[in-house]
């Protein structure tokens, strides 16, 4: 077991002290403050939060997220929040989203009439590639 740390003076000279609405408590002897240890929350991996954050970016919904990445619509909402991140203000597109394995992104960029007239970006999600594609120019 990991050795406990008090939070207060950050001594390692720790013995339980009790138990407390079911939880163990501890005792620091070097300072004589009782604390418990707080249980770790389900932790998502950086890599996906940068991921839901480039989509929002590029005006994917929160909803069509979890369905891509498999997230909480609420936890890229809560993300959003918390980095402070905003939207471009150019609302007047909608951006088309694809899946695709390797191979299907090297036969999509060998012809080049998929490269005319709109912005792309290709980014990977895990083992895919998610290729974002809008236009650029309306008539």
């Amino acid at each position: 077991m990991d050795e406990l740390i008090c939070p207060r003076c950050f001594s390692g000279n720790c013995v339980k002290g009790g138990i407390v609405n079911d939880r163990q408590r501890y005792k620091c002897k070097s300072c004589n403050y009782y604390f418990t240890v707080n249980k770790l929350g389900k932790r998502i991996d950086g890599y996906y939060i940068i991921k839901a954050l480039q989509l929002y970016l590029e005006g994917i919904s929160y909803r069509e997220i979890e369905r891509i990445l498999g997230i909480s619509h609420v936890s890229v909402m809560n993300w959003v929040k918390q980095y402070g991140v905003s939207r471009p203000s150019h609302t007047d597109y909608r951006p088309t989203y694809r899946i695709m394995k390797h191979e299907d992104v090297k036969a999509f960029y060998s012809d080049p009439n998929n490269l005319k007239g709109s912005g792309m970006i290709l980014t990977e999600l895990g083992d895919k590639f998610m290729l974002i594609k809008w236009e650029r120019f309306k008539e």
